[in-house]
């Protein structure tokens, strides 16, 4: 056994007595302290690294020095050469052993339900951990269905409430061709197998729980594409339960405000959803026919200037919609030319419309009074829109040389 590695004998082991050999400077600037044995589990194989604590010094990251053969525990703190303690975090590890054994359950149960098959895994015991899978090389679609979801989620469930146990071994590569193994291992020697009791065979160096029970459940998600995968996502152990009481409290919080009960939800939620849109469209008619009154109060307060009905209106904050929804209102009087502005502290915005036999061109109109605040905008002959930014001083004298031009 490895002595850099010995998690790999034993997962439960959460404390343990070492020799420090070596203080290390890393070239990011950080500490790292290396042991003469080690159960700290480092970054790898999609499983990330054990967190903890080397006599007084915490351990933020652990991970392996392929040329030396030697993990290296990064740490906050100073520890110094000798016999030291450590301990690793005991709910961080079981997060991780819950998601990976999950992990690799699921990943059987989808390749046994629908023959898709796990080509990488991401595991997270504090976020949805994901696995992407690629479908069947004869298969003619490129998703996976709700339903081919749920019957691999059942399965897997119905193995953990199984309690089966969970074996980690070494074999050498005569004996690796008696395994039937889920997917080639990526080393030639040290191999080591995880068997979920004669179910699923897989060649693994991470951690993982000892009986199947230990996971608790595993629920999915989602699944969604990536490139020419899919990409599952789904959360197992502690964090599945922590997310339950997250969703059960906003259903039930939910549900007490709309005094019903939680399955009632969906249906209220859908009739409220219709009653909403109709309202919506109810006051959007509304708002119309308001914009068509003001549009006709506009036009007949309108200046006269050399047979031409000038309007110019200025608003505070309006939003540029409403204003766009009455300048096509204006823009239909043949005569009037007008000058929409609003004004929010900072930015003016500016509508200018003119009639058909206005004679004017609202593009011309528009950049020309846009140049008094460096504005810029676009539009047509009859209706054009633009604006900048500008002080409230900026926008006072911006006002008052709004004319015909």
């Amino acid at each position: 056994m490895n002595s850099q590695l010995l998690y790999q004998e034993d997962p439960t082991i959460l404390e343990f007595e070492a020799m420090l050999v070596e203080n290390l400077t890393l070239q990011d600037g950080r500490r790292g302290v290396v042991l003469d044995q080690s159960y700290f589990y480092p970054t790898g194989g999609g499983q990330e690294h054990d967190m903890g604590v080397i006599g007084s010094a915490r351990v933020v990251d652990v991970y392996k020095d392929e040329n030396n053969l030697r993990l290296i525990h990064v740490v906050e703190g100073e520890v110094s050469l000798g016999p030291i303690k450590a301990r690793i975090d005991a709910e961080r590890r079981l997060r991780h052993m819950q998601h990976h054994t999950a992990q690799h359950l699921l990943t059987h149960c989808l390749l046994r339900h629908t023959g898709y098959e796990t080509v990488s895994a991401n595991i997270n015991g504090y976020s949805p951990s994901t696995l992407d899978v690629v479908t069947p090389a004869a298969s003619q679609t490129t998703q996976i269905s709700k339903s081919d979801l749920e019957q691999a989620e059942l399965l897997a469930n119905r193995i953990i409430y199984e309690d089966r146990p969970v074996k980690t071994y070494f074999v050498s590569p005569h004996e690796l061709k008696s395994i039937p193994l889920r997917r080639p291992p990526k080393v030639t020697e040290n191999i080591r197998i995880v068997e979920i009791d004669a179910l699923d065979y897989s060649p693994c160096g991470g951690t993982h729980v000892l009986r199947t029970g230990s996971i608790g459940l595993v629920k999915v998600l989602k699944a969604e594409r990536q490139n020419d995968k899919l990409r599952v996502y789904f959360i197992a152990g502690i964090q599945a339960l922590e997310v339950f009481h997250q969703m059960y409290d906003s259903v039930s919080g939910l549900a007490n405000q709309l005094s019903i009960s939680w399955q009632d939800i969906p249906e209220v939620i859908s009739k409220q959803a219709e009653q909403l849109g109709a309202l919506q469209k109810e006051l959007q008619l509304l708002r119309q026919a308001s914009i068509r009154v003001e549009a006709r109060e506009l036009a007949a307060s309108a200046e006269e200037h050399l047979g031409i009905k000038l309007v110019r209106a200025s608003f505070e904050a309006r939003p540029v919609g409403e204003l766009r929804v009455l300048a096509e209102e204006l823009k239909k009087l043949q005569s009037l030319v007008a000058y929409l502005t609003s004004y929010d502290g900072q930015k003016v915005s500016l509508i200018v419309t003119c009639g058909a036999a206005s004679g004017k061109d609202a593009r011309q109109l528009l950049t020309g009074h846009l140049a008094i605040i460096h504005g810029r905008g676009g539009g047509d002959a009859t209706l054009a829109q633009g604006g900048g930014v500008a002080s409230e001083e900026q926008y006072r004298t911006f006002l008052h040389q709004v004319n015909l031009g």
